[in-house]
């Protein structure tokens, strides 16, 4: 069984959900629930052509507005949320990218000041081919195209924060929120410690494909038709988001400087590791030293967020999270 959220197209940027915490509930829904609908890109729509411009369409304060949050029947603090991503396809044929003044890997920020101007605005319109599963990259300043191939993910993936904390939609935590990590596509499973009671899980922020980094601060981002099941391990804690695919278990981290982020991840990879296998701590740490890849999620957000991910191979057939994957990749090959 499948249920439907939608959303008011037409609706006030404003009136939107920006945060994770200190929002209402859109909707109550009970685990293993196969939930469709839709997230807004992160411009809520009003960038819309290469003469517009994000400090001018947009109000900094409604940037990455979330679907949700919703509210899980049964949800507890010390809970796990279990969050199945079926299939994220985008909404529309096209996506847009920018620079933004003073956002991004390569200037200067509010925090990293320097001297020097903000780079130039510029917008990027990108054709999104959905059949052939291209996104069609057109240089501003010369003749040049090239293909690439459409991946869809979700930046934005979370719950309300502990302590009743209100967190902005454009920071990742403990709690997730903007990890913008390409690991979160379509047949991944994410792992997210509750926090409050339901767990207000809110999600967002689609994009047609983003390099590992995403170094200029914006990806290819585009509104996404999303179909997730939502589950719930109860009494099993999750200190920081877990990625689960067929092939990896995923660790993240979120901080700055990049090396302590680099060093959250790891830390959680090798506890997970040890907690799977039986290894002690040692041990998995010098096995994840050998076999762990790390590829990067952003340096751009307000803190970093990083990944360890290592083979499942490794496991020897141990089945992560209770194989909570494994049954929900089930229950997705069943709608």
């Amino acid at each position: 069984m499948v249920v439907s959220y939608d959303l008011d197209p037409d609706a006030d940027p404003a009136g939107l959900t920006y945060t994770f915490g200190g929002a209402a509930p859109v909707m109550s829904i009970k685990p293993g629930t196969a939930l469709s609908t839709w997230t807004r890109d992160c411009f809520a729509g009003r960038v819309r052509s290469a003469s517009d411009r994000v400090s001018e369409v947009c109000d900094p304060r409604f940037i990455n507005p979330q679907t949700g949050p919703f509210y899980v029947e049964g949800a507890e603090p010390g809970d796990t949320l279990a969050v199945h991503f079926v299939s994220i396809e985008p909404r529309e044929a096209r996506g847009v990218s920018t620079t933004v003044p003073f956002f991004g890997a390569l200037t200067g920020t509010g925090t990293t000041a320097l001297l020097h101007e903000a780079l130039p605005e510029r917008t990027w319109i990108y054709e999104i081919d959905r059949e052939a599963r291209l996104v069609r990259y057109s240089a501003l300043e010369s003749p040049y195209e090239v293909d690439l191939p459409l991946d869809p993910m979700h930046g934005t993936v979370g719950v309300a924060p502990a302590l009743g904390e209100v967190r902005n939609s454009l920071a990742p935590g403990d709690w997730g929120g903007n990890m913008d990590t390409p690991e979160m596509r379509a047949g991944t499973t994410c792992y997210l410690g509750v926090n409050v009671e339901g767990a207000l899980f809110s999600f967002g922020d689609g994009h047609a494909r983003q390099g590992e980094g995403e170094t200029c601060g914006v990806a290819v981002e585009t509104a996404m038709d999303t179909v997730v099941i939502v589950d719930l391990i109860k009494g099993m804690p999750c200190p920081w988001p877990r990625l689960e695919s067929d092939d990896f278990i995923i660790a993240t981290g979120s901080a700055k400087p990049l090396e302590d982020a680099f060093r959250i991840a790891h830390a959680e990879l090798t506890k997970w590791l040890a907690a799977e296998t039986g290894l002690s701590t040692l041990d998995a740490y010098q096995l994840v030293s050998q076999a762990a890849l790390t590829p990067v999620a952003n340096v751009v957000d307000t803190v970093y967020t990083m990944t360890a991910k290592l083979p499942k191979a490794v496991l020897k057939g141990a089945a992560p999270m209770g194989g909570t994957h494994a049954r929900l990749r089930a229950m997705a090959a069943a709608l």
